[in-house]
């Protein structure tokens, strides 16, 4: 425990609601077991050129409500390298750094494996993305506010969808996972959820539509964007022409996801995993991500919680909810 006498932390891949509540716990904890806080700026990146900042408890004061990400975010493909990453080191060294945090997804997490394997260096992950798609936690800070998102988007869409009889196609982020488009679609009654690990197709997509209630004023669709027909504005154009008599709309909500207040879950899971990462490096915890299963929390190694190491799978249970509620 007394080797640690400064944690840097740094937020890295896409934004995520609730970057900030982690951050700020981080922060908190860090000083709570009298250790010194330094900022990293814009990821990896920042990490490579020594772009660090000292924290207080007054630099994560009001911030806990705030989306985006006080540190920034940056690809860095300077990271990508033996030479970047030795630099990153360097820098780490010279500035008296014991321990690193990092905030984001799959990407966050393979370099920090790389890093952690090379140089010895105690890192421990923090799951940030809206994507939910890492393995060794139920939940990953930014998911819940990302789909409530969708759901207050798409409760609008349906208003002004009853109003003219229309079918509105609703793309929402998920280039590789499509949990976004399945708890969303069912929070929202779609009439069909379009994901890449269900591959519905247009053939599937067409039955649903022509076996689905047909006194139905409006019909909305959920396609996530790495859909395997390419997008909400593809499968708009099929449509188009497999049911000429359908008033059809696409809209893509994109970017408004990541962004916003985070919901009280995502406070609340990002302040706890803070905590418990500031305390697993302590106890000696490196090379994985500090996530929460069935309420309780785990460590997960890096190679195993990035999803093209060991994917989640969606549920038959899940897809068969879907069947039955859009009858």
């Amino acid at each position: 425990m007394n080797k640690i006498k400064n944690i840097g932390v740094l937020t890295s891949g896409g934004d995520a609601p609730g970057m900030n509540a982690a951050i700020r716990a981080v922060v908190r904890a860090a000083i709570y077991y009298d250790l010194q806080v330094t900022g990293i700026l814009r990821g990896y990146e920042g990490l490579v050129n020594g772009d660090f900042i000292e924290m207080d408890r007054k630099s994560v004061a009001n911030i806990i409500q705030r989306g985006g990400t006080i540190l920034k975010t940056a690809r860095s493909d300077s990271f990508r390298t033996k030479e970047g990453r030795q630099q990153a080191y360097d820098q780490l060294k010279k500035n008296n750094i014991d321990a690193l945090i990092v905030i984001g997804g799959d990407g966050t997490f393979t370099g920090a494996d790389l890093f952690t394997h090379e140089f010895d260096y105690p890192v421990i992950g923090l799951p940030g993305t809206i994507d939910n798609d890492l393995e060794g936690t139920d939940f990953t800070i930014g998911y819940d506010t990302a789909i409530n998102t969708v759901i207050n988007a798409v409760d609008k869409i349906r208003d002004t969808a009853e109003s003219h009889d229309r079918l509105f196609i609703v793309e929402v982020m998920g280039r590789d996972s499509g949990l976004i488009a399945l708890r969303s679609g069912i929070g929202v009654g779609a009439e069909a959820i379009m994901i890449p690990e269900a591959n519905m197709g247009i053939d599937g997509l067409v039955t649903r539509l022509e076996t689905g209630r047909k006194d139905k004023a409006s019909k909305i669709i959920i396609v996530a964007e790495g859909d395997e027909i390419g997008g909400g504005f593809n499968v708009g154009e099929v449509l188009k022409e497999k049911f000429p008599a359908y008033d059809i709309r696409v809209s893509v909500l994109g970017h408004i996801q990541r962004g916003g207040k985070p919901s009280c879950m995502d406070r609340v899971l990002a302040s706890r995993l803070g905590v418990v990462a500031v305390e697993g490096l302590l106890a000696g915890q490196t090379g994985v991500m500090v996530g929460q299963k069935n309420k309780e929390i785990v460590f997960t190694p890096f190679n195993h919680a990035i999803k093209h190491i060991d994917a989640k799978e969606i549920s038959p249970a899940w897809l068969k909810l879907v069947e039955i509620l859009s009858l």
